[in-house]
């Protein structure tokens, strides 16, 4: 966000004494760093960092405020002349919760254009000044205090104004000229004849204010946060209202905005005020929040004196009552992000400075405590199962409907379950909109792009929670699922490789389920897979620690070697491999396969051709030529010793 430093002055006279370096020091020294400097015609500008949880800082007035209390130095008073509320000019009515507030106030524009300051003030920013007051004072009340306002032409209104969610399939056309498709979670504000803004995000193009216009009916409201971010989301819209409605504006800013802008419009544009009113009311204020002297002394790592805390929360605008060991806090209305006493605690310290922190070594309490048992257990089924050929597997926790309605819960489709419990209310999209009650849907989605890029057999597993929706609540649940899929082959060349069957499954849930267990699962064909998913409370737990044998591994470069060899069609390839590995076993023989048979014309009747494939690879040196040329003679030794000769 840009900060042009005369704007900043004017919020806080004691910033104009600051060196502009020595300005971006103290921003970053409170979390705000900044990432350039730029020189601006009459100006210089500030690149700031905002973290999304501070909307109250993406103006000039909120980086004052914790300037402010940084330097202890007073802010500009900020008291427009109120602007005289009477009767409604104009019904407006709050058909939502997503809009508890909204000022308003109508004007007969004069003549006049905005003036060359504020146009600069604006070019500074990056903002192009459209040399119409009313827009132009709206864009720069967002940027020197922050919270968003528009202004409709009054003549283009249809009727009363009406905040409501939008009905499924309404049309807008946005201020940027696209038709957008509303639904019905949009909050819009409508007139007669339809939408004419999306609440918080963008107005509409047919009441936008032009060089004819003569009435303008001015809006300056609160917005909730989720609904403005989830509308922006939706339509991609990523506007300067929605980035502060969206991360939480200031509601007691609405009507003191509204004000702001009246004045400006007098000022500028010789307007002329026919009415001003407010619709609703402040939403209630957060809880106050404890802050103890334990938890402080816990957070900084040193004793803190309360009295010093409370100095420093009132310097960032909190309500502060003392107690013998704890301070209760009220937040100011714009800083929603102090919830809990760990935020308040953080605070103090933020504003104490970082650079005051002790640099010393947590307590050590004692020795590390053991691992919870649950863990262990979750830790040797997933190794047992990595023994027996399977691969584990992390897939996303959410799923979409139609993933969850296709395979029921390890529990069995008979037990209760919710889904609208297992439903998020803000979700990423709909493929992922849903608390997964099953682990299979995941394991097949992951087992069909392997076997689709040409894997023959998939074998996977995972350990993880599932959900079910009850009447008290979630409950979640370690749960354990299998994935068998694809053929099964033994090595033999001459072997015909089958579909992976029920009973393959089960042998493998026999050797890690409790006795009994592995009767109870319920297992799934999809084609050529096979699943099999129940609790984790039906596995054996390690009885002992089980330490598996060392398998060195050799640095040194493997040597391969081919033997094309004719053999009678009956000669087994068990009996071949046998006699192989018995005459080089005591070579450096790594592994002895057949890469490939041959049944087909050029052979002489009963025979067939078999490419064997020997690789040769020691643990302590680099194999040489003439020692791996004397292997493979005595393989051809053993192989013709069976009737084996040497293909042509």
């Amino acid at each position: 966000m840009w900060i042009e430093r005369a704007a900043l002055a004017a919020e806080l006279p004691a910033a104009a004494s600051l060196a502009t370096r020595a300005l971006a020091e103290r921003l970053a020294s409170l979390g705000f760093p900044v990432d350039a400097i730029e020189a601006r015609p009459g100006t210089e500008a500030l690149d700031v960092d905002i973290t999304a949880n501070r909307g109250d800082a993406m103006s000039h007035r909120g980086l004052a405020r914790d300037l402010a209390a940084r330097l202890r130095a007073p802010l500009a008073t900020l008291a427009p002349p109120p602007a005289p509320e009477g009767p409604a000019k104009v019904a407006v009515h709050l058909a939502d919760p997503g809009c508890p507030l909204y000022a308003t106030a109508l004007l007969t524009l004069g003549p006049g254009e905005t003036p060359e300051p504020i146009q600069a003030f604006l070019s500074a920013l990056g903002a192009t000044p459209k040399k119409l007051p009313a827009v132009d004072a709206s864009n720069e009340l967002l940027h020197r205090y922050g919270h968003p306002t528009h202004a409709f032409d009054a003549d283009r209104i249809r009727g009363a104004v009406t905040v409501r969610r939008a009905v499924g399939g309404e049309k807008l056309v946005t201020l940027d000229g696209v038709t957008r498709t509303l639904t019905a979670e949009d909050l819009v504000i409508a007139d007669e004849d339809g939408p004419i803004a999306l609440a918080g995000v963008m107005g509409g193009d047919g009441t936008k204010v032009t060089e004819a216009t003569r009435r303008v009916l001015l809006e300056s409201a609160w917005f909730e946060p989720r609904t403005v971010r989830a509308s922006a989301h939706r339509h991609g819209l990523h506007t300067d209202a929605s980035q502060r409605f969206g991360r939480g504006a200031d509601p007691a800013m609405a009507p003191v905005a509204r004000d702001l802008l009246v004045q400006r419009l007098q000022a500028w544009a010789g307007a002329t005020l026919e009415g001003a009113w407010t619709a609703g009311a402040l939403p209630a204020p957060a809880a106050p929040v404890p802050l103890t002297e334990a938890l402080l002394a816990r957070i900084a790592g040193e004793p803190l004196p309360l009295a010093e805390a409370a100095e420093a929360l009132m310097a960032l605008g909190c309500g502060v009552t003392a107690g013998a060991s704890c301070l209760t806090v009220q937040p100011p209305t714009w800083r929603h992000d102090l919830t809990i006493p760990e935020d308040l605690a953080e605070e103090v310290l933020r504003l104490r400075g970082y650079d005051r922190l002790p640099s010393i070594l947590p307590p050590l309490e004692g020795p590390p405590q053991p691992l919870a048992p649950d863990y262990l257990h979750r830790q040797a089924l997933a190794r047992r199962l990595a023994h027996l050929g399977f691969h584990q597997t992390v897939t996303y926790g959410f799923v979409s409907p139609e993933m969850d309605a296709a395979y029921p819960g390890p529990l069995g489709s008979d037990a209760y379950d919710d889904q609208a419990e297992r439903t998020l209310a803000n979700p990423l999209g709909q493929e992922y909109s849903i608390l997964r009650r099953s682990l299979v849907p995941s394991l097949v989605e992951v087992a069909k792009r392997n076997l689709q890029q040409g894997q023959r057999e998939v074998r996977l597993f995972e350990i993880a929670p599932t959900y079910r929706g009850l009447p008290e609540g979630l409950e979640d649940t370690w749960t354990v699922a299998l994935l068998w899929a694809g053929e099964r082959w033994d090595g033999d060349p001459e072997s015909k490789a089958a579909l992976v069957q029920a009973k393959h499954l089960h042998g493998v849930l026999k050797d890690v389920c409790l006795p009994g267990t592995e009767r109870h699962v319920r297992c799934f064909a999809d084609d050529t897979m096979l699943v099999a998913e129940l609790p984790l409370r039906h596995f054996r737990r390690p009885d002992d620690r089980i330490i598996p044998a060392y398998t060195p591994h050799s640095r040194f470069p493997a040597v391969e070697r081919d033997l094309s060899l004719v053999v009678d069609r009956n000669l087994p390839w068990q009996a071949m491999a046998e006699g192989v590995r018995a005459a080089l076993k005591d070579t450096a023989l790594v592994e002895l396969t057949c890469a490939d048979l041959y049944q087909g014309k050029g052979l002489e009747p009963g025979t067939k051709a078999w490419l064997l494939r020997l690789t040769f690879q020691a643990l302590d040196r680099t194999l040489v030529g003439a020692e791996v040329d004397g292997w493979v003679a005595a393989a051809l030794a053993a192989a013709q010793s069976l009737g084996a000769t040497l293909r042509a």
